[in-house]
């Protein structure tokens, strides 16, 4: 618009120059700077409810936005001074006298230049008709011979066209350089000024031919005709020297307009400048401050023991990603320092009410086994219906005495579960080994995968023989419960091992019924046999994270059945 307008100014541009033009002009430039001036406002105040909202990086915000603008507004206003100053300076010289003398002298000289090649052919004219008059006999008599005469002429005078016409514009002879050019008929005016006995200058001749006719007095109706071509460049030189006259007193008249307008579309850029400067400011700002403030907000999180927290993935330099990607690791480490310490802490918990219950219930034991035995002793010769009836309640003491010294037993082991000796081993020759215990009695689908050649762990190999054992045990207990209801079930249990940076992960799934409650199934002695003693999986939970590692068991998303993962650290010497 501001172009526009200019062009508008010195009448160049494809809107007339008019006041109403103008007036309109104006007043859509003024709407565009109240429009930047707006949008400018706009993100002035987003910024700064966003910072009201959220206070956390708002000064940063608010200081990298103002170095912004103000290393934007303070060198706009040195140059836009400076330009004003210098362009009015220009204005000003561009209209010296001087200046303008040249300019005049300029088209004057072009004028003069062709005013003297039409007075040439003027002369030429006439000195070919005093030559033309003395031959005029010829023209009768040979007028071969005649022709010829005109054609030296016109040779010696450098005409480019020699016609003979007569007062109707009839052409009686001629003598022409390209035959395809139109030939102009003079006009009655022209007839008229001829026959008062001077050349004159055919007034409707093309525009690059100077075109002057004469009477010649020694022949009867008979009219000289002649043309030289003006030089193109001449021409040429002429239009645009008229053009750049025209043009120069043009701005003139308008020098003032075009101030102003220089002005308002200086103010236009300055304030589009001021814009995108402060747009610029605010994204790189907000792209700059947000992942301190999500750095910020999750270190508030972790200080009051909410590990659970992440700092979002953003678009944002490499160093910044490469920052949430360290303070993300570090909180998953510490959350998983705290899950195995949380662990641990329960496992003694449980340790310690499990040596206290099996100390408490193992004491009564023995005195009860001894009554039973007393029992049966005295009075089993004395019953004679009634002896099989209580012997058969001895048996039945018994029996229950046998399952509670084998929880006790249970509770005992759980609690005295020895350290793990750790060494270096291969975690496939493990599984292997576990898998030739099992496979001598197990009537189900094991398939073993091996994905990773780096698979030795700092473990303890019998440990974690029993804690696999354990786990394709549970698989195998789950597919009977299936087999019960439908005997053409095939159990399938697959295990894969990988390797990442610094775990071996081994994961176990089958096709089994899944688990109702993964949480509680960690708690030990909850069961949902009834055989259990709800120590199973406790206990290899308390084994893996015994060695650093994780254990985590779910539904599998595939289909039925469950999916454990074991992660064991690597080995390192």
């Amino acid at each position: 618009m501001g172009i526009v307008t200019f062009l508008t100014f010195i009448n160049e541009g494809f809107v007339p120059l008019t006041d109403k033009n103008l007036q309109n002009l104006l007043i859509i430039d003024i709407f565009l700077l109240l429009v930047f001036f707006g949008l400018i406002f706009k993100n002035f105040y987003r910024f700064y409810y966003t910072g009201k909202k959220n206070k956390k990086g708002s000064q940063t915000n608010l200081k990298y936005i103002s170095v912004f603008s103000l290393f934007t507004v303070i060198p706009s206003l040195i140059v836009a001074i400076f330009s004003l100053f210098i362009f009015n300076f220009g204005v000003q010289n561009y209209f010296d006298k001087q200046i303008t003398k040249a300019v005049n002298n300029s088209f004057d000289v072009a004028k003069n230049y062709l005013d003297e090649s039409k007075q040439n052919v003027l002369s030429d004219v006439i000195l070919m008709s005093v030559g033309l008059n003395r031959v005029s006999n010829l023209y009768y008599s040979n007028p071969s011979r005649f022709k010829n005469v005109m054609r030296s002429e016109k040779i010696l005078r450098r005409i480019d066209d020699v016609y003979l016409i007569d007062s109707l514009g009839n052409i009686l002879m001629s003598d022409v350089r390209d035959i395809t050019d139109e030939f102009i008929i003079p006009s009655d005016e022209n007839y008229d000024e001829v026959l008062e006995g001077k050349p004159v200058f055919i007034s409707n001749s093309l525009e690059n031919k100077t075109t002057v006719m004469t009477k010649l007095t020694s022949l009867v109706d008979t009219y000289l005709y002649i043309s030289r071509n003006i030089d193109p460049e001449i021409l040429r030189y002429l239009n645009e020297t008229e053009e750049a006259v025209s043009f120069y007193y043009s701005v003139e008249n308008s020098q003032t307009g075009i101030k102003v307008t220089f002005a308002i579309i200086y103010i236009i850029v300055v304030t589009l400048l001021l814009f995108l400067s402060t747009s610029i400011a605010i994204t790189f700002a907000s792209r700059l401050t947000k992942p301190i403030i999500n750095l910020i907000g999750a270190s508030d999180s972790i200080s009051k023991g909410a590990l659970d927290v992440k700092v979002p993935d953003l678009e944002t330099d490499e160093e910044f990603r490469q920052l949430n990607k360290n303070f993300n690791s570090m909180i998953e480490r510490l959350k998983e320092q705290q899950n195995r310490l949380l662990i641990t802490e329960r496992y003694e918990a449980w340790e310690t009410v499990a040596r206290k219950l099996a100390h408490e219930i193992k004491n009564p034991l023995t005195p009860i086994q001894l009554s039973i035995d007393s029992l049966r002793e005295k009075y089993k010769n004395k019953l004679n219906d009634q002896g099989k009836q209580f012997e058969k309640y001895l048996e039945t003491i018994n029996r229950q005495i046998k399952d509670i010294e084998k929880l006790v037993n249970e509770f005992s082991n759980f609690a005295r579960m020895p350290r793990p000796i750790l060494k270096k081993i291969s975690m496939v020759n493990l599984i292997k080994r576990s898998l030739e215990f099992v496979k001598m009695t197990s009537k189900n689908s094991i398939r073993l995968e091996v994905k990773s050649d780096d698979v030795f762990i700092n473990a303890d190999e019998d440990q974690l023989n029993r804690v696999f054992i354990n786990l394709i045990k549970n698989s195998e207990e789950a597919f009977e419960e299936i087999t019960k209801k439908n005997p053409k079930f095939k159990g399938n249990i697959d295990i894969e091992i990988n390797s990442n940076k610094d775990y071996i992960v081994c994961r176990l799934s089958d096709n089994g019924p899944g688990i109702t409650d993964a949480r509680k199934a960690m708690t030990p002695y909850f069961t949902t046999k009834k055989m259990g003693t709800g120590l199973g999986l406790p206990i290899v939970s308390k084994i893996i994270n015994e060695h650093s590692g994780n254990f985590s068991i779910k539904n599998n998303l595939k289909g039925k059945g469950i999916l454990i993962t074991i992660s064991i650290p690597k080995f390192h010497a």
